[in-house]
């Protein structure tokens, strides 16, 4: 397809021009909705509950709050509740410098603006993705209004984070700039104070030392007092420019990758990598091999920022067939998903012992929706293009 004809196609199918700040509210909205709809019915229900009722908990008293040392150790302080947990004690790279006297020196690592300092504090890589923490201040904001959400597979856990929203890209070494798609998933520290991790899927496998670029230009997030009020995700949003430097080395400890090389139908199970805080499932369709090129999707993103691959292929007029996985360990505990992506599953570990791992490929959403809400022994099993049987130990 030539150059011209895309472009033909872009302005016939995403006329008029969408502004950054529709770009980023309606990402953020259909972010919840993804999430809203991988969850079952009933966790959903519990996650709109936990929303709307748990606004108070996990807050420091604000006289406290400047006595926790946070910078260098805001890992710790959000490992247990952030949907991707874990100890990051002996894996993690502290980035802030310390005197002799135990001054810390973060100045390399924070940038500040539009009344906002983030300080970038700690990172870890495993190859596949790197999770990063900040800590977030402003003088003039109030953020014990921001709502929790749950980050475990059920309410029972009692597990909840508060989220921090972020617009922008990151690159690595210079490569093509992505779009930043999660958010900061952390705790209210105080009034002013916000500590998160941000986790970030690199598109290939990483090895060695490398630099993460971060051009963020806005940071938001919700607030509980205006849930009355329907939508909430705009509440609090600042466009500005935050740009950061943050070098990282790959931690290969404890990350595994197990070959599999399986293929049913039209889908093909490459492999399973095992990390200390998440699964990654590689499984490809003949529609994700087609390929989209890196020039191509930039031209796509730069008219719709929130275009998906699915959005992609369909607007070029090729086959995309989506695949829908899903994860237990030998004890049938569900694995926590996060967003599918073309040709990659990701999964939180979220300390659960894994000596096998239970994979499950679907090409039908309601078939993988109904297995996420029965379990391991769902009639929906059956449905499955493949089912595979992984040890690990």
């Amino acid at each position: 397809m030539t150059d011209e004809k895309l472009d033909q196609i872009l302005k016939q199918a995403l006329a008029p021009e969408i502004s950054d700040r529709e770009i980023r509210i309606h990402r953020r909205r259909k972010d919840k909705m993804i999430t809203f709809g991988k969850l079952g019915k009933g966790v959903a229900a519990a996650v709109a509950a936990a929303v709307i009722g748990i606004c108070g908990l996990g807050y420091f008293n604000p006289m406290l709050a400047a006595k926790i040392p946070l910078i260098g150790k805001i890992f710790e302080k959000v490992d247990e509740d952030a949907t991707y947990s874990g100890d990051y004690t002996d894996k993690k790279t502290v980035l802030t410098n310390e005197d002799s006297a135990g001054n810390l020196d973060t100045s390399d690592y924070t940038v500040s603006d539009q009344g906002i300092t983030l300080t970038a504090s700690e990172a870890y890589c495993d190859g596949y993705s790197i999770f990063l923490t900040v800590n977030i201040e402003s003088e003039n904001a109030d953020f014990t209004h921001i709502p929790e959400h749950y980050t475990g597979m059920n309410v029972a856990d009692n597990r909840t984070a508060a989220g921090f929203y972020v617009g922008g890209t990151w690159s690595v070494d210079g490569s093509s700039p992505e779009w930043l798609e999660n958010t900061f998933d952390g705790k209210v520290i105080d009034s002013h104070t916000f500590a998160g991790m941000l986790k970030i899927n690199l598109a290939e496998k990483y090895t060695g030392n490398g630099e993460l670029n971060l051009n963020i230009n806005g940071l938001g997030y919700d607030d509980d007092r205006l849930l009355d009020g329907g939508e909430i995700s705009a509440s609090h949003w600042t466009d500005g420019s935050w740009n950061i430097v943050i070098p990282f080395a790959v931690n290969e400890t404890d990350v595994k990758t197990i070959e599999v090389g399986e293929k049913k139908g039209n889908i093909t199970l490459e492999d399973v990598v095992l990390s200390p805080y998440q699964v990654i499932v590689h499984a490809t369709t003949p529609g994700e091999q087609r390929e989209l090129t890196d020039d191509r999707r930039e031209k796509l993103l730069s008219k719709n920022p929130d275009m998906t691959d699915a959005e992609m292929f369909e607007l070029l007029g090729w086959s995309y067939e989506p695949c829908y996985t899903i994860c237990f360990n030998q004890d049938g505990e569900l694995l926590y998903a996060d967003t599918e992506m073309a040709g990659r599953a990701g999964f939180a570990v979220q300390g659960k012992e894994i000596k096998t791992l239970y994979v499950y490929i679907f090409d039908n959403l309601d078939d993988w929706s109904l297995m996420e809400q029965e379990g391991m022994n769902s009639t929906a099993a059956k449905k499955a293009v493949i089912s595979k049987e992984i040890h690990v130990e």
